[in-house]
């Protein structure tokens, strides 16, 4: 009875440790909105950000395992309006847009598309101009997870539940406190997914510090994008944002 009763006392006793010692690494975490405030003052800070109220960004999209490579230009409009053209020689155009209430996609090989459910909310969120100065009024939580690694780098993993849609983990360098790495996963026609994207080579872009290669995976694909130039406060006419008539039909057909 001796030994058992010492045995069941070593156990609680490093119960207590392992609990003790998880809520002082958890105490050493910073709150997800210190490390969310930290990525607006590093990147430039708020006033820096409320400056812009347009963007326009070029640059190649390029689909590593097929080897194709396309143009890519993205245009954005405060306070939610979003679109992007990518041309692929030989294959035609990818278009996909958002409007603040409608999210869509139209490319010549697989043809219109209407966002619902996760995939309308999550475009529609990403499309928020400067939703990271605007977070909060986005999400409805948001939460330091703990501690992982992102190429070598210890980073702050964050995660963040919005109003609407599903929620996501984002990853924040300890050190420099830019944005790292994005994982997110939705229900779209193909079932449910899993986006992992990663940001790297952040330069000066006006006031702003931006992210000038972008990688993502998905569904055993992976695609880069590597930004050529960003132009903010750009004049862009209202009609580039119009849906187009392919897009429009489903709507009516739907209603």
């Amino acid at each position: 009875m001796r030994n058992f009763t010492g045995r069941r006392f070593a156990i609680g006793l490093a119960v207590c440790w392992t609990a003790a010692g998880a809520m002082a690494w958890a105490a050493d975490l910073p709150k997800a909105e210190t490390i969310l405030d930290r990525y607006v003052e590093v990147t430039g800070g708020k006033a820096a950000y409320e400056k812009r109220k347009s963007e326009v960004t070029t640059g190649t999209f390029e689909l590593t395992a097929m080897g194709l490579k396309g143009a890519m230009t993205t245009y954005h409009v405060a306070p939610d309006k979003a679109y992007t053209e990518i041309e692929f020689p030989g294959l035609g155009k990818i278009q996909e847009g958002s409007n603040g209430a409608v999210a869509w996609q139209l490319s010549a090989m697989q043809g219109p598309h209407l966002k619902e459910g996760d995939e309308r909310a999550t475009s529609l969120l990403m499309a928020k101009f400067n939703g990271d100065v605007a977070w909060r009024d986005l999400y409805k939580t948001v939460e330091t997870a703990g501690v992982e690694t992102v190429d070598g780098k210890p980073c702050y993993s964050v995660t963040l539940t919005p109003k609407e849609g599903p929620g996501s983990t984002r990853c924040y360098d300890k050190e420099s406190g830019l944005l790292t790495k994005a994982v997110v996963t939705m229900k779209g026609p193909m079932g449910e997914i899993t986006v992992e994207g990663y940001a790297s080579d952040y330069r000066k872009e006006g006031d702003l510090l931006v992210p000038h290669k972008m990688t993502q995976k998905t569904m055993g694909q992976e695609f880069t994008i590597n930004i050529d130039s960003v132009k903010p406060n750009a004049d862009i006419p209202a009609e580039r944002f119009a849906v187009p008539a392919e897009i429009q039909a489903l709507i009516d057909k739907k209603k």
